[in-house]
């Protein structure tokens, strides 16, 4: 993990100093550490930025963005929150109602909507991970729980196919586990509605469908880049994940994005409507079978 004191601030040619530059909060996913940040943190702290990278908890979507957002509580100026896979959940949550949050970026990540999940996401756009993970149960002060695990001899090709396989070795072996919670539980609030985003997609992830991150993007107006990645684009990819961040940091007053209301209403709406389609077509249905049983008893 990197953690720099200090906020850079850039100066004038007399010397007077402008606007601070913003503190880099880098937030790592699922199976992961902070460590996974440490080529995009190098190129950051070379430009002369703070950067922070958390360990994040992987205990659950709520616990996790509460512990997020107390981070950010101890951050003095403005921030942009970067996240990675299960990541860009957390930061969708935490930057909620933190007016020093200027912006948020998304790699390879989970972008969900208020009342969505990763697993309801994953449900609409399918990918490998779902055969590349084993559940292990798990007990913590009290709570009972399950823990998912990548398959080692699965995680090279679903999570980062483009690193030797001597790295990915590693990886599964420190691999920190999931608990199911962080998939399962629904987005209560979604600063990218509010706020300007950026988004990475892999083109060659096998772990979060690339379609679902365009579709993510295309969503909240994000100002979106491809190339050509597995899952772990920062690792495999930093110098390109570096310059989105640079674009996130240095947009100047950057427009907020002009969305319609959150979609969970109009898809509650939808899914009532066509329940409703569904109900009244099998009782007319029923009643036109009922019919023609009553018309063959009258032709006897």
């Amino acid at each position: 993990m990197a953690l720099c004191p200090f906020t850079a601030v850039p100066a004038t040619a007399d010397g007077v100093s402008t606007r601070a530059k913003p503190t880099i909060v880098l937030v790592h996913g699922a199976f992961a550490d902070a460590s996974s940040w440490n080529g995009v943190v190098e190129r950051l702290e070379r430009r002369g930025y703070a950067v922070m990278a958390p360990a994040n908890p992987l205990r659950g979507l709520y616990n996790d963005s509460a512990y997020l957002a107390s981070v950010l509580d101890s951050i003095k100026g403005p921030i942009v929150l970067v996240g990675h896979s299960y990541g860009g959940s957390l930061i969708s949550s935490a930057a909620a109602g933190n007016p020093r949050v200027k912006s948020l970026v998304y790699v390879s990540a989970l972008m969900p909507d208020v009342g969505e999940s990763g697993m309801s996401l994953g449900a609409r756009f399918p990918s490998e991970i779902g055969t590349a993970t084993r559940s292990v149960p798990y007990r913590a002060g009290g709570v009972n729980g399950t823990d998912l695990y990548l398959k080692p001899d699965r995680l090279h090709q679903v999570f980062a196919a483009d690193l030797p396989e001597s790295t990915t070795r590693l990886m599964a072996v420190t691999q920190r586990p999931v608990a199911t919670t962080a998939f399962s539980e629904k987005a209560k609030v979604a600063a990218w509605r509010h706020l300007p985003s950026w988004f990475l997609v892999a083109k060659q992830d096998k772990t979060i469908n690339p379609d679902q991150e365009r579709f993510e993007a295309k969503r909240a107006g994000s100002h979106t880049v491809e190339i050509d990645s597995s899952h772990v684009a920062m690792i495999a990819h930093p110098e390109a994940v570096t310059d989105l961040v640079l674009q996130a940091a240095t947009a100047a007053d950057s427009v907020r994005p002009s969305l319609p209301a959150t979609g969970a209403p109009h898809d509650a709406r939808a899914e009532t409507a066509l329940t409703g389609i569904a109900a009244a077509s099998l009782i007319a249905g029923a009643g036109a079978l009922l019919l023609s049983r009553r018309l063959r008893r009258s032709a006897r």
